[in-house]
């Protein structure tokens, strides 16, 4: 049995990952303490519950599973959050980071695939991100994601910890099946809360801030759907084990979107409007977030065919129908 640790398999991407990796032949080991994620989302393997912050745990489930890998997502990821209490987002994030890297070390697991974002970039209006634009984070959350990564390359200088490390633009849709999709507990991303204010579970989506600079004055960003994402990270994981050493690759489309043009494609998908209200900007927003991700195709041959608007909205909208994500 092929064991993969995967942290945070209960969550939306964590268990898009799950399903992947079973698919591949692989046995996905979901570790979560089910503080954001959803038990009913473990669905392809088994299932321990346990905080990255507790080390015997964590050398408890390793010794268990032997896993020929870490698939790390399990993290804080509330980028207004990370604005106001900074400290909880370096305790968990790096602190539980760390944890994990040290007791994959210890059980000699060697391939650690690291769940990173566009957020360590910063605010670089007009700047296609790649791999070697300066990180220039300017809230918590990025910036923790950029200290796990300098993390990992300082144990694969000293213990030999390979990792591959993927950042990531923003993240959409559900697998087409209905198994798995998006739920945050509280919810926070643009489309499933556009979802709800279609469907009177909220009253109206708010727009915070119209007065960006950019064609319309809202926040733009490059949407990459679900599904493409973890064929990325089944990808990574391959890359690692054929001993093709550390990379760290962008996942995105290379195209943006602003939070208007986002609704008015929703329009067209359900055929309904979209409530809205209007709010202030957010402490720790960018004004756009865009990918140049020439290297994971090139490199990886990673494409990311069903990263369209109407496509994440359509996926997403049927997940949101067949009330899964209400159990």
């Amino acid at each position: 049995m092929t064991n993969v640790l995967v942290t945070g398999g209960a969550g939306y991407i964590g268990s898009h990952a799950c399903k992947v990796l079973a698919q591949a032949g692989y046995t996905p080991v979901t570790v979560d303490n089910l503080s954001t994620g959803w038990r009913d989302a473990v669905q392809f393997g088994p299932f321990e519950q346990a905080d990255l912050l507790d080390r015997e745990a964590l050398d408890r489930i390793f010794g268990k599973y032997s896993p020929v890998a870490v698939m790390h997502f399990a993290a804080l990821s509330d980028v207004a959050e990370s604005a106001r209490d900074p400290g909880r987002y370096w305790r968990v994030n790096v602190g539980g980071s760390l944890n994990l890297a040290e007791a994959a070390v210890a059980a000699e697991c060697r391939h650690f695939v690291f769940s990173s974002t566009c957020a360590t970039y910063g605010d670089q209006d007009g700047v296609l991100l790649d791999e070697e634009t300066e990180q220039r984070p300017i809230n918590a959350y990025g910036a923790s994601k950029r200290a796990v990564e300098a993390m990992l390359q300082n144990f694969e200088t000293v213990y030999g910890l390979k990792s591959v490390i993927f950042r990531y633009f923003n993240v959409a849709g559900a697998s087409p099946d209905g198994d798995v999709g998006e739920h945050h507990r509280p919810e926070t991303h643009l489309i499933p809360l556009m979802l709800d204010a279609i469907d009177g579970k909220r009253p109206a989506l708010t727009i915070f801030g119209e007065d960006y600079e950019t064609p319309d004055g809202t926040c733009i960003r490059d949407y990459v759907h679900v599904m493409d994402l973890v064929d990325a990270h089944l990808k990574g994981l391959e890359w690692l084990r054929d001993e093709r050493g550390s990379r760290v690759f962008n996942l995105g489309t290379g195209s943006g979107f602003s939070v208007k043009q986002v609704v008015e494609h929703s329009a067209g998908v359900t055929n309904r409007e979209v409530p809205i209200d209007k709010g202030p900007r957010r402490a720790g927003d960018a004004v756009a977030l865009v990918s140049g991700s020439r290297r994971a195709g090139t490199e990886l041959g990673w494409t990311p065919e069903r990263s369209t608007l109407d496509r994440m909205i359509g996926d997403a909208w049927r997940w949101h129908q067949s009330g899964s994500y209400e159990k």
